[in-house]
């Protein structure tokens, strides 16, 4: 098995998450959205990363 991926074992903090929401300045929709994008990519690939860091929900 390949490991490509640098973040296919790491486990983002809940920390982390709240981190990149506090620090994003875009509007709350977007913030939203892409919060629901991040984490339904990490549930559908079963992975702790989306692969987008430092966006709301990752």
């Amino acid at each position: 098995m390949s490991d490509d991926h640098p973040h296919k074992h790491q486990h983002p903090s809940s920390n982390a998450f709240f981190t990149n929401w506090r620090e994003s300045d875009l509007p709350l929709a977007e913030k939203l959205r892409l919060t629901f994008r991040n984490q339904w990519i990490k549930i559908r690939y079963r992975q702790g990363c989306c692969g987008h860091e430092g966006e709301p929900g990752c």
